[in-house]
């Protein structure tokens, strides 16, 4: 079996960790987040989005939050953009990576942004022109790939065809997601099988949630085709609220010591990265849903 010998983690934690947790978070919390998980050696790390506070008050402080990051010649900071509003405030940050998202479902589109796919894609298609425009790159993310909590399974086909519209406006990644945690790796494997007929492994990324305890396995399942692209959050942290019974993202701590023990390089500490994950733990108090978190915890209780 060939497997990848590296693979890149995108650390999500401190936007799609953070965005469905209710308790505040102050901002130098969640500076102090960052710089841990810079710290760990993570290089590719979403921060924030740019979204209306009143639908999302965890991330009120985007803008702020933004222009206190720290300098890092290395590591590459991206946020989420959901309309002109937020693209504006994000280019005036200085923020060069930018993400853009819709789905595979019109049911989840319709609760998420209230628009069908297709006039999701066109609601997008002048913010990426304008973000490349300004020299800012951009990554797709495409909800719901394989189950949508509305419609049940989703078709290869259609996440083929979104996944193919969002290229031709100008991304460079597709985030393929497993919004609600439900898929398996035979999933994965027909979905990202059929998406390699047309679109190059380099520009697939794959986003998974634990709801099932699938996601580790997943990953596995997207090694073996090829794909090194890795969305996670430390601690586990995350869920979308706006997909009913979505759990946490995997987690980035069990990624990594998943990857490291299989001899796949990823850059990333292990305990540096429950540092981080301690962080957010603490204004949090509760337990995180990270095997390796509570593993460690449960080492320093004994």
């Amino acid at each position: 079996m060939s497997l990848p010998s590296k693979v890149t983690i995108v650390e999500v934690g401190p936007r799609d960790g953070l965005q469905n947790e209710s308790t505040p978070i102050p901002t130098q919390t969640k500076l102090n987040f960052i710089a841990k998980l810079i710290d760990a050696g993570l290089t590719h790390i979403e921060t924030t989005s740019f979204v209306n506070p009143k639908a999302i008050p965890q991330l009120a402080d985007a803008a702020e939050l933004t222009n206190q990051l720290p300098q890092h010649d290395n590591v590459t900071f991206s946020a989420l953009v959901p309309n002109e509003r937020g693209l504006d405030s994000a280019l005036e940050s200085g923020l060069n990576r930018l993400a853009f998202f819709t789905a595979a479902s019109d049911s989840f589109t319709k609760k998420n942004i209230n628009m069908t796919i297709a006039e999701s894609i066109d609601a997008f298609k002048p913010l990426i022109k304008r973000a490349l425009s300004a020299g800012a790159t951009a990554r797709g993310y495409v909800s719901t790939c394989f189950v949508c909590p509305f419609e049940g399974p989703i078709n290869e086909n259609r996440v083929r065809e979104v996944s193919q519209q969002l290229l031709d406006l100008g991304v460079d990644e597709i985030a393929i997601s497993d919004t609600i945690g439900a898929a398996v790796p035979t999933d994965v494997t027909r979905t990202v099988t059929h998406l390699l007929n047309t679109i190059p492994v380099e520009n697939i990324a794959l986003h998974f949630h634990d709801t099932y305890g699938c996601a580790l396995a997943n990953v596995f399942a997207g090694l073996q085709l090829g794909v090194t692209t890795y969305d996670a959050s430390a601690g586990g942290l995350g869920g979308c609220p706006y997909a009913p019974g979505a759990s946490g993202n995997l987690a980035t701590e069990d990624l990594v010591y998943m990857l490291d023990q299989m001899g796949i390089h990823t850059g990333v500490n292990l305990e540096r990265v429950i540092e981080a994950a301690d962080v957010i733990a603490s204004v949090l108090k509760k337990p995180l849903n990270s095997s390796q978190w509570l593993r460690l915890r449960n080492q320093c209780q004994s």
